[in-house]
């Protein structure tokens, strides 16, 4: 039994049966489209088989370096969901709150397990969403994806829901009931500050893309975390390019002509990281969209990186595999 589980409650996993696979497991998931759009979900509401979630976080960006403020969206959730949607608290109940960096990833059979406990079972599919960008709902999403668990991503998210005048609910609706949730977990969806320093060495082969914004990626903006730049020879594709101006995804043809350029050279496993695991997986979710899955997000990202002194960062736009800029 684990204990410190969402809604104060201890939560028995025997029933989850557990299963260890790599990333190649994963195309028997893509059948499913990642993505729901509001007018699909508005129609099936109240089809059982769906399982909704606001999975927000409140970020606010930063005013100057090292300006880290976080907190869970639990209380805007209060304030007005979609019907049915029940709240996901990633800073308070899956992460790993002693950790050296914000929305560390729990052991992966204990992320399982506290996912059953918040009634993620065989036969729903969850539905997630959040009142940002979309970001926090494809983080959810890739966690679900590496243990096993098919879900999908509200595309434009509570603000697409509300443009297009679909139904809010307010206050605290019943909490699902824990389930049985067959399990099959791939650790190879994620790295460490290890793999990344190995990659950077050549010791293993990959490439690295930064999520975040150009001027946060080129050093020129100011950044929550310790230093500014990014990973030397990473390659930059903010994630919201990935995006339209209303807030959801491009069409596969058009991610395909932003994504072709950038992994014609690339050697794959392709490790995407940002600052804090967050805006990775919009990348992560757009490269499975077009068909690619030799994917993995760097859990720590800049959080953990850049707070050691000791690890290479680089600033401007320099060639990627110039170490020389290394700071």
């Amino acid at each position: 039994m684990l204990t410190g589980f969402p809604g104060g409650k201890d939560n028995d996993c025997s029933d989850i049966c557990i299963i260890l696979l790599d990333r190649r497991s994963n195309a028997q998931m893509d059948t499913i489209s990642p993505l729901i759009d509001c007018a699909e979900l508005a129609v099936r509401l109240d089809d059982p088989s769906l399982a909704l979630f606001d999975v927000t976080v409140e970020l606010p960006s930063p005013r100057f370096d090292g300006d880290y403020r976080v907190e869970s969206g639990r209380e805007g959730w209060k304030q007005g969901h979609i019907p049915g949607a029940t709240h996901l608290d990633l800073l308070h109940d899956f992460s790993v709150r002693d950790a050296s960096f914000s929305f560390a990833l729990p052991p992966m059979a204990e992320l399982a397990c506290r996912f059953e406990g918040m009634g993620i079972q065989d036969g729903l599919t969850p539905v997630l969403y959040d009142r940002t960008d979309g970001f926090w709902a494809a983080r959810f999403w890739w966690m679900l994806r590496s243990v096993g668990k098919t879900a999908r991503v509200l595309d434009g998210g509570y603000r697409g829901w509300l443009s297009d005048s679909y139904p809010v609910s307010v206050g605290q609706p019943k909490q699902r009931p824990p389930g049985v949730l067959t399990t099959v977990l791939k650790p190879d969806l994620w790295v460490d500050r290890k793999q990344v320093s190995q990659i950077l060495t050549g010791q293993k082969p990959g490439t690295l893309f930064c999520a975040l914004s150009r001027g946060v990626f080129d050093g020129t903006l100011p950044t929550r975390y310790a230093r500014r730049g990014h990973i030397p020879r990473s390659r930059n594709l903010p994630a919201r390019e990935l995006l339209n101006v209303n807030g959801t995804y491009r069409s596969v043809s058009e991610l395909r002509e932003i994504w072709d350029p950038l992994l014609s050279s690339a050697k794959n496993p392709f490790v995407l990281y940002c600052g804090g695991g967050i805006s990775a997986a919009p990348l992560a979710l757009t490269l499975v969209l077009i068909g690619v899955d030799d994917i993995a997000i760097y859990d720590g990202s800049l959080q953990e990186w850049s707070a050691d002194p000791a690890l290479p960062l680089c600033v401007g736009r320099a060639d990627p595999g110039d170490l020389a800029s290394s700071s």
